[in-house]
């Protein structure tokens, strides 16, 4: 080959070259991006920007929920470069095993994307750490805000954050591995509300993973905006008073505004410090919770399901009063043959029923309700009896889950036609077999909520709104739309009689509730005590004050205490007291109830019972 023939083969294979570099730069730079994205990792990085949760208030402006910041270590496994393992454990606090585990989980997960090594670290903790994270490329600290608690009060009904399950992960697009999300409480009800939209920054870092500033002046940057805030109808005061007397005592305090349906306390005993679920110390300490032989995680006052006792007799008195069955002054005597009775005069008429808290009285109204010969079968008469006081009871929100801006709320138990009929059988059950029921025991079962619910109606002589504990969302001025007010099935004019009787409760000699008695304030309500077969009743006790302009509707259940009268009584007049006039004025009473462990004399109490079978 001469050496013309030559040149133009090195010329071919020159341009050949230049082709296929040309080509491969093409695919490298406009097709394939893969390649852009790796440079881009060697000069920056991507941060996530996680924004601020929304705040929670009390209705007087108190923070019940606020923001604390906290740190994330993050690490990129491909950038990261030999280090003394053993230095960076002891600097983290983080055992040196798990070192090299947390490494070798991010490196599975990806080399090049960033993962948590270690999270929520305090703001002092990371201030001693970040001085020392250049002598470990690879390593950089991400912040973002925990949760705190300033009063350290309602636990329960705020909830906590946890971190997200891979489930969640993959059923909403929005969270990642790592995000928190609320758990129980305003914190799970309202999460979208609360939570806010994350951001994203990146930013420019050399080769000593020092940050030099935004790539490319933060053209590719998004906001985070924070979450919207809660303001709620939570009395923190009462509140936290309700905590207080209720410490030593299983059971719950339930407040409500009868005017709006807004919750003032909502108080489940026992209870936790709501800091103890926050932070690196979460998982320890919620362990230690769920082992507590008192249950403290138990939410008593949306989920206990106790029979109501007597305070069920002004519900019957009502609906028979409405059916026509017994008048304003219809009496009956005492007969304890019919059912068991504490000593006192024969109630004349339905206010001294209610003030003696007769259970041969409401035997009979219940009797009265349920045969009212409509049918000459018995059986079937009964069966027509019940339906009606079933849809009665059914109007005063009993029997049926509460339409309450929290999870995990229960509905309580009325007893039906048909529920009768699968214990019993078709038309073999009458008043007889039901007669329990006349009390508030056997079937009926409710939880504190609706009870408290239920002294909002009588507060407001014949409805109720849905009982809720946040008002406003975003600002104090966007309230809460939705609230549905309700009207029961009987008539106004009957519910003056019935206050008049839970007046009589209170303040007048014979009455069941001296103890709720309250200075220059006209308290109603009505004791019960709801049987307990597995140990010592408990007490419970509704009310609502003042009586001329009710501004506070109460229910107060205390486990294996005996008679409403003696514990829950005095509570509810304790908070009553504090939220009509920011004030105590009987200390005495004060003292006992704060003195007063239940929970050791209930264990007193199984063990003398224990002693005695053995005998």
């Amino acid at each position: 080959m001469n050496f013309d023939d030559r040149k133009y083969v090195l010329i071919a294979a020159v341009i050949f070259i230049c082709v296929v570099f040309i080509l491969r730069l093409f695919w490298i730079q406009v097709v394939d991006d893969s390649w852009t994205a790796r440079a881009a990792d060697i000069s920056e990085r991507k941060i996530t920007v996680f924004p601020s949760r929304g705040l929670i208030y009390d209705r007087h402006g108190e923070l019940l929920v606020a923001n604390t910041p906290v740190y994330d270590i993050m690490v990129v496994p491909r950038e990261v470069k030999p280090f003394d393992t053993l230095a960076l454990a002891q600097l983290v606090s983080v055992p040196i095993e798990q070192v090299r585990e947390r490494l070798q989980k991010a490196k599975s997960y990806s080399a090049w994307k960033p993962s948590e090594f270690e999270k929520q670290i305090t703001a002092d903790q990371y201030a001693s750490i970040a001085v020392h994270l250049h002598k470990y490329p690879g390593f950089y600290g991400q912040s973002r805000t925990l949760r705190t608690y300033p009063p350290h009060i309602a636990a329960h009904m705020l909830g906590y954050l946890s971190e997200v399950d891979a489930r969640k992960v993959e059923q909403d697009p929005y969270y990642k591995s790592g995000d928190v999300i609320g758990i129980g409480g305003l914190e799970q009800y309202y999460e979208k509300e609360l939570r806010g939209k994350r951001g994203v920054k990146y930013v420019v870092v050399d080769v000593h993973n020092n940050v030099q500033g935004s790539f490319k002046k933060g053209m590719y940057d998004t906001l985070a905006y924070e979450g919207k805030n809660l303001y709620t109808s939570i009395d923190a005061k009462v509140q936290a008073l309700g905590e207080r007397l209720m410490q030593h005592k299983r059971g719950s305090i339930v407040a409500i505004d009868p005017k709006t349906g807004g919750v003032l306390a909502l108080v489940s005993s026992p209870t936790y410090d709501p800091e103890l679920l926050v932070g690196r110390v979460r998982n320890t300490n919620y362990r230690i919770l769920q082992k507590d032989s008192l249950n403290p995680l138990f939410d008593r006052a949306l989920q206990a399901q106790y029979p109501p006792g007597s305070i069920f007799k002004i519900v019957q008195s009502l609906t028979a009063l409405q059916e026509g069955v017994i008048t304003p002054n219809t009496g009956f005597a005492c007969n304890k043959a019919l059912v068991g009775c504490h000593n006192h005069p024969n109630a004349g008429s339905v206010e001294q029923a209610i003030q003696y808290s007769c259970n041969p009285y409401f035997y009979q109204v219940f009797k009265r309700e349920i045969e009212q010969g409509k049918n000459p079968n018995r059986f079937k008469d009964a069966a027509l009896g019940l339906d009606e006081w079933h849809e009665y009871m059914m109007s005063f929100g009993l029997g049926q889950r509460p339409a309450m801006d929290l999870p995990a709320l229960k509905g309580g138990s009325i007893p039906s036609v048909p529920f009768y009929d699968r214990i019993y059988g078709k038309e073999q059950w009458a008043f007889s077999t039901i007669y329990s029921v006349s009390i508030g025991q056997g079937e009926v079962l409710v939880v504190p909520t609706q009870m408290a619910n239920l002294a909002a109606t009588f507060a407001n002589r014949g409805y109720y709104y849905d009982p809720h504990v946040v008002s406003a969302i975003g600002s104090r001025d966007s309230l809460k739309t939705g609230i549905q007010k309700h009207t029961t099935m009987v008539d106004g004019k009957w519910f003056d009689l019935i206050a008049e009787g839970m007046r009589r409760v209170v303040n007048e000699a014979g009455g069941t509730a001296s103890g709720a008695r309250i200075p220059g304030i006209t308290v109603c309500g009505k004791t019960g005590t709801a049987q307990n077969p597995q140990g010592k009743d408990h007490a419970v006790f509704i009310a609502f004050a003042p009586m001329e302009d009710p501004k506070i509707a109460i229910a107060v259940y205390v486990e294996n205490s005996g008679f409403g009268g003696t514990w829950a009584a005095p509570i509810a007049s304790l908070c009553m007291e504090q939220y009509l006039t920011d004030t105590i004025t009987r200390p005495d009473v004060m003292k006992r109830m704060l003195e007063a462990d239940l929970i050791a004399t209930e264990k007193n109490y199984k063990k003398f019972v224990s002693k005695r079978r053995k005998r």
